[in-house]
Formats: C-alpha cells, sequence, structure tokens
C-alpha cells in the first residue's frame, strides 16, 4: 500500500473548467523510478493544448510536463539518487500538477547546489526547448540576425538571452510596449510591437532588406505567413508552437515562391527521447544558467489549487516570463 497526494486531473478535454484538484493514490515506487515531492511545478503552453484534446491524451488523465522537489524514496534498482537530492524535470512523463509522484530515474536530473528549485521549476522545459532550437533545430553563430516571436514569453526570453550568449543579433516579437521594454532588458536588441507594426517590413528595414535565416515562432497560425516574409532565400521557419491556433493546410508552394524556404516543426520530446540527449541538454541549461550568462525570469506565482486562473491568464497573454505553480 502507498500514501495519497493531491493532483489536477482532467475527465475530458475543454477550457480551465475541465481540471479538478483531487486526491489520487501514491503507490510505491517501482524499482526505476524515484518518487518525488514537488516544490514548484512550471507552467507551460503545452499544458493547454493536452488540456484542449490539442494534442491527445488518453483520458483521464494527469497535466504538466515539468517540476522540481526533493526525492523522498526510490525504487530498487535506482544508486543514481538518494533520499534528499534536489531534483528537476521538463520532458515528462505528464503528471506533473501533483504534490507528489512517481516518474523515471531516467528523465530526472539532478540539482546542481548554484540552481534552486524555483529556478530549476521555472526553466527546465522552457530551456530545454531554448537549448535545442538553437543548438539543434538551427545552429546560431556569431553575426547571424534571427526573429523570435513572443519574445516576452517563458521560451522567448530565454532564447533571447542565449542567442545574444551565442553572439547573435535578436530581433523579437511583442504585443505591448511593456512587453517590448522586458525583452530588450532580456537581450533583444531590436522589438517589434505586432498591435500596430508589420513585422515583415520592420524585419527587412531592419536586415537593410535581406532577411534573417531562421525564425523561431511559437505562435502559429496567426504568424505564419508574416515569418516566411521575414526569411531570406532558404532561409528556416522553426515552428514549434501553435499559441494562436495550428497551422492546417498548408500551401507547400508558398515554400518555393518565396524563395525556397524550409519549414520545421520540431519538439522537445523527440530531441530529448535518447537518455543521453536528455542529460546533455539539461547539462547544457545549467552550465549556462550557472554562469549568470541567463537569468530565469520568475515573473508569476499561483497555488496548484487555483490552476484554472494560471491558465485563463497564460491563454489571454496577461502573464510574461515563466509562472509557476506551488503545490
Amino acid at each position: 500500500m502507498g500514501d495519497l497526494t493531491r493532483a489536477i486531473r482532467i475527465e475530458e478535454t475543454g477550457g480551465p473548467d475541465v481540471m479538478h484538484f483531487c486526491e489520487q493514490p501514491l503507490p510505491e515506487p517501482a524499482e526505476n523510478e524515484l518518487q518525488i515531492r514537488h516544490m514548484a511545478v512550471g507552467l507551460n503552453f503545452i499544458d493547454t493544448y493536452h488540456r484542449t484534446g490539442l494534442y491527445p491524451l488518453p483520458l483521464p488523465s494527469g497535466l504538466g510536463l515539468e517540476a522540481a522537489g526533493v526525492v523522498e524514496k526510490l525504487g530498487a534498482a535506482v544508486s543514481d539518487f538518494n533520499a534528499g537530492d534536489y531534483v528537476a524535470y521538463g520532458a515528462g512523463p505528464i503528471g506533473a500538477y501533483s504534490e507528489a509522484r512517481n516518474i523515471p530515474a531516467n528523465r530526472v536530473s539532478k540539482l546542481p547546489e548554484s540552481i534552486n528549485v524555483d529556478t530549476a521549476a521555472a526553466m527546465m522545459l522552457k530551456g530545454m526547448t531554448a537549448s535545442y532550437l538553437l543548438r539543434q533545430t538551427y545552429q546560431v553563430k556569431a553575426g547571424d540576425t534571427i526573429l523570435i516571436h513572443a519574445a516576452a514569453g517563458g521560451v522567448g526570453l530565454i532564447a533571447c538571452q542565449w542567442a545574444r550568449t551565442l553572439g547573435a543579433r535578436v530581433i523579437g516579437t511583442v504585443g505591448s510596449d511593456e512587453k517590448a521594454q522586458l525583452a530588450q532588458d532580456f537581450g533583444c536588441e531590436h522589438t517589434i510591437n505586432y498591435s500596430h507594426e508589420d513585422i515583415a517590413a520592420r524585419v527587412r528595414e531592419i536586415t537593410d532588406g535581406v532577411g534573417v535565416p531562421v525564425v523561431y515562432d511559437g505562435v502559429g497560425q496567426a504568424t505564419l505567413d508574416a515569418s516566411l516574409d521575414c526569411l531570406q532565400p532558404r532561409g528556416l521557419l522553426v515552428s514549434y508552437g501553435n499559441a494562436s491556433g495550428p497551422i492546417k493546410d498548408f500551401d507547400l508552394g508558398k515554400l518555393s515562391l518565396k524563395g525556397s524556404l524550409y519549414v520545421t516543426r520540431p519538439t522537445l520530446m523527440t530531441y530529448v527521447a535518447d537518455d543521453k540527449d536528455l542529460q546533455q541538454t539539461a547539462n547544457d541549461l545549467f552550465e549556462v544558467v550557472a554562469s549568470g550568462d541567463i537569468k530565469i525570469p520568475i515573473h508569476q506565482r499561483y497555488s496548484l489549487a487555483d490552476v484554472r486562473q494560471a491558465h485563463e491568464d497564460l491563454e489571454s497573454r496577461k502573464t510574461t516570463g515563466t509562472t509557476l505553480l506551488i503545490p
């Protein structure tokens, strides 16, 4: 027999009201698992995709891919961790919206002493996303001018800083003057307020008509055409999210007409599916955060019980930087 814990569960997909805070069993960890007491849980846009059914889950289900806390129990076959270790994860499996859980030990990273649990819970998914986007999907190099949509968001603020450390010049899109200032404070050299500026025209102006080699777009449908129009010939659109809705019925002919362009639709889960890749990506993130090159902006905190309000604020673009849910 195990104990009980409290967690957010969904029985059906839909709006924030489908999430319920309820008790559920917490069995003893299996032989290759850790039992973690969560101290902070990360809120991410992908959580809303799971909740709405855009990314289908078997139901009923928990939610959440990212959290940090302390190891309370070890499975019989686990040898790389000890009870009392502070740990974090950012690539699932689903179920982070909980006070405590069991999770495969090979998907968890031990925190260095220089990184606390709040910072870890705020950065794992978003920071590892920034890492693979900038260092693998397109390898940003010194002298590149790149475009990052939603530059004041969770991934955006981390990616702006990281790109700057790689020697790139960053153009970022934002929805307000306040968000423009925030993005600039975190390494964005040029900001474009899409509420009243033409994104593609401004990018052409900033780049002397050349365009950019890569656009990082977590917004989706609303920014698709503008993203393509910002690219130089043979440029790459990295479409990694759907905050405005998914892209459907895409006409490949646009890629030829606009300069033999490339489009990719990557996910963090693919890039860190291998355990070694997961740990390498996490270690790269720990290194740049511990060095001080990248700051993790925690701008909102909600009780886990108030997760409905947190989702509403995220989807209505009221949040900036990263948001934590506190069990």
